[in-house]
């Protein structure tokens, strides 16, 4: 009965319906990132999103099952790979759009066609993240108020990153709800549980 209601909320609320990666030289090291990254303004808080947001979507893409990736709650409706390669997409489209060109060798064509291969998705979702880091260490704290247009709406560039967060937090939502209801807790949830259910240390005499 709890698995019907979910779905059926499902249903309701998401009604509205190999030359990928870049090559290896092409994308920064995690030193030369830590090294160039902001530790005050608005880009630092922004980063710190996007690290959250690039944690949750690749621990929840390497915890479903292949065989679950072509799973949608109704017909019309993103599956849970459609739901990463368009993750994927975005974040080249809106890194494009903050003006950092897509990598040599990507072919956004060849993104929806990878949904159901989680051996494709899952590198194909990191290196987007990797990508789109790189675009807002490209930006300027200066430009924080300059005039941005993001997702078809006027706004300014520190009003534009409110709406790519929007946009992950809804999506990510999204894939939990679809973990769940096909028995997979969320990992970090599950981390949480079993710490909660470790004994407490005993007090010492």
């Amino acid at each position: 009965m709890r698995r019907n209601s979910i779905y059926f909320l499902l249903v309701a609320a998401l009604g509205l319906s190999t030359t990928l990666f870049p090559p290896a030289q092409e994308k920064p090291s995690d030193k030369a990132t830590a090294a160039n990254a902001p530790k005050s303004g608005y880009r630092a808080e922004f980063l710190e999103d996007v690290l959250y947001y690039e944690q949750r979507y690749t621990r929840l893409a390497e915890g479903m099952p292949l065989e679950k990736y072509s799973w949608r709650p109704a017909e019309g409706v993103r599956s849970v790979g459609e739901v990463y390669t368009h993750i994927i997409m975005a974040n080249y489209g809106v890194a494009r759009a903050l003006g950092t060109a897509s990598p040599a060798g990507f072919d956004p064509k060849a993104v929806p066609a990878m949904a159901g291969d989680k051996a494709k998705v899952l590198p194909a979702l990191k290196a987007s993240f990797a990508h789109f880091r790189g675009a807002i260490l490209a930006l300027s704290d200066a430009d924080a108020g300059k005039p941005q247009k993001m997702f078809n709406r006027e706004t300014t560039l520190r009003g534009s990153l409110m709406m790519i967060d929007r946009h992950w937090g809804e999506h990510l939502g999204q894939s939990i709800a679809y973990a769940r209801v096909n028995g997979i807790v969320p990992p970090w949830t599950e981390e949480f549980q079993q710490q909660q259910q470790k004994p407490a240390d005993k007090p010492k005499p």
